[in-house]
């Protein structure tokens, strides 16, 4: 029992820790240009908000945690593939 509590945990400390690195390494890493700003900005208020954070901060999550779960099952499965030969 505790084998397996000690490989969940492991397994979620990992994902965590997947989606904290995209979260630093995928989206903005300066102020963002005008040009940008008034696309989200155009596209909030087509979708009736009024705020372009209302629209980019969804978007930017949904983006790392995909990021987050593709790298999760890719390393699950070279793991996987690792442990089969050995």
């Amino acid at each position: 029992m505790t084998a397996a509590l000690v490989r969940r945990l492991f397994k979620v400390a990992l994902f965590i820790g997947l989606f904290l690195l995209s979260a630093r390494y995928i989206g903005r890493n300066g102020p963002m240009p005008e040009s940008e700003a008034l696309r989200w900005l155009s596209i909030a208020n087509g979708l009736g908000l009024h705020e372009a954070d209302d629209v980019y901060v969804p978007v930017m999550l949904t983006v790392w945690l995909v990021v987050a779960v593709v790298a999760y099952i890719a390393i699950m499965r070279l793991w996987r593939r690792y442990q089969r030969k050995n």
